[in-house]
């Protein structure tokens, strides 16, 4: 199958930009029958990332199988702030891993950084250690800090937590690449979208170190919100600005550790 005929395929199934996924299929598909077979896969409505596998992510090629949550690119603008404020040799976790996509980009990005990352998708888990700890991290199952080692507390300098945060009553408005194909615990933030976020906030102070950062992605309609609960359930012990961007379409709570 060409090119061409690939974007037309892409195109008549809906694919915003079919000519990005084409360039994407051709580059992995190691012959005729496994192009036309990815083709149909996502034709049918899987995600890209899981029907070739990986993902571009802040430049780094992150493997994402099936059923893992999928690193959005405008989740880079967060972890671009998280490199910016690690120092060298940072303590850094990344909860609510999904692939590990944050972790590795600070591995990446952070001088001997320590990187520990944790989700409570098995699934999640196996996929975020291939990604995480070649680079020299390490990953944990379970649910929030739950599984991390106690030797991290108070010492965690910047910590990650892409937590869910789509409202349960909106979950059916979403992409159904989303809806059909990420587990729903990667989705759905509770009644308000905030129900994650704020049992991180909540135990977010007894692990981040004196000035230690917490960054964690909303929406920008909740970010008011958003800012308000994590000073509300840390105790004051969080004090919460809310950063945007217009290009990446993005919007991040930074709590600083007074």
């Amino acid at each position: 199958m060409s090119e061409t005929g690939v974007v037309e395929r892409l195109r008549a199934a809906g694919c915003v930009f079919a000519e990005e996924e084409a360039a994407m299929l051709l580059a992995s598909a190691t012959g005729p029958a496994e192009l036309n077979l990815m083709v149909e896969r996502r034709a049918s409505g899987l995600p890209l990332e899981h029907v070739v596998g990986w993902a571009d992510f802040a430049g780094l090629r992150i493997e994402v199988d099936g059923g893992v949550f999928v690193p959005r690119r405008r989740t880079e603008f967060l972890v671009g702030h998280a490199v910016g404020l690690a120092r060298p040799g940072a303590v850094c976790v990344d909860l609510c891993c999904g692939s590990g996509a944050a972790g590795a980009v600070l591995l990446a990005r952070v001088e001997g950084a320590e990187t520990h990352a944790s989700d409570i998708e098995p699934a999640a888990v196996r996929c975020a250690r291939r990604n995480v700890e070649p680079r020299g991290g390490r990953v944990y199952e379970g649910d929030l800090f739950a599984p991390l080692p106690g030797g991290l507390r108070g010492r965690v300098e910047v910590l990650v937590a892409n937590v869910p945060y789509v409202p349960t009553g909106e979950i059916g408005l979403l992409p159904s690449e989303a809806r059909d194909h990420e587990p729903l615990v990667t989705l759905d933030g509770g009644a308000d979208g905030l129900d994650v976020l704020r049992r991180v906030a909540a135990e977010a102070p007894e692990w981040l170190a004196p000035g230690g950062h917490l960054l964690v992605e909303t929406s920008e309609r909740q970010a008011g919100r958003a800012a308000e609960a994590v000073a509300e359930v840390s105790g004051g012990l969080l004090a919460a600005e809310v950063l945007t961007s217009d290009e990446w379409g993005a919007t991040v709570v930074v709590a600083t550790r007074r």
